[in-house]
């Protein structure tokens, strides 16, 4: 009879996240995700197809967080509301600085990039809107999208940058 571990999934999760923390990316394989969670290699396939799924798993759960801090946020406040998407964005790129500087991480994520990042400021967007007037506010929101999440990652602050996205939602 197979034995039961209770929160498995969760468990292979926080190791992965762990690992990846302490060994990087090339240094986490799911052989040794499965040996630390004393299980075998088949076992962490049942939960996840690759690697590279393992390691979304956790970054989506991540994001999901972030997500629903950005749904909680005032949508009559246009300074708040930008303030808390900056915020939720760089909070997420820094709990996720290892993997985003890693070149074996990169690698495995480059080709699909492009539709992730679309994804990425679609979703932005979407938070940003509300605060956005005129005939163009459905460009001037994915603009703004776009410009924080080249500034999260960049480290810029939040104070230094909303005297310029002021100008554009005014």
């Amino acid at each position: 009879m197979p034995k039961i571990i209770e929160n498995l999934r969760t468990r292979l999760l926080q190791e992965a996240r762990k690992q990846i923390a302490e060994r990087g990316y090339a240094g986490t394989t799911v052989r040794s995700v499965a040996a630390a969670c004393g299980v075998g290699v088949g076992t962490v396939y049942n939960y996840f197809s690759s690697k590279e799924m393992l390691v979304a798993a956790f970054m989506m759960e991540d994001w999901q967080k972030q997500l629903d801090a950005m749904a909680a946020l005032p949508k009559d406040r246009p300074e708040t509301l930008l303030r808390g998407v900056y915020e939720a964005l760089c909070a997420y790129a820094a709990g996720h600085r290892d993997l985003f500087s890693d070149e074996g991480a990169a690698k495995a994520v480059s080709p699909g990039f492009a539709p992730r990042h679309r994804m990425l400021r679609e979703q932005l967007s979407g938070f940003i809107l509300p605060v956005c007037k005129g005939d163009n506010a459905a460009f001037t929101a994915a603009f703004i999208a776009e410009s924080l999440i080249s500034w999260a990652m960049e480290g810029i602050t939040f104070d230094t940058l909303y005297p310029v996205i002021h100008k554009l939602i005014s």
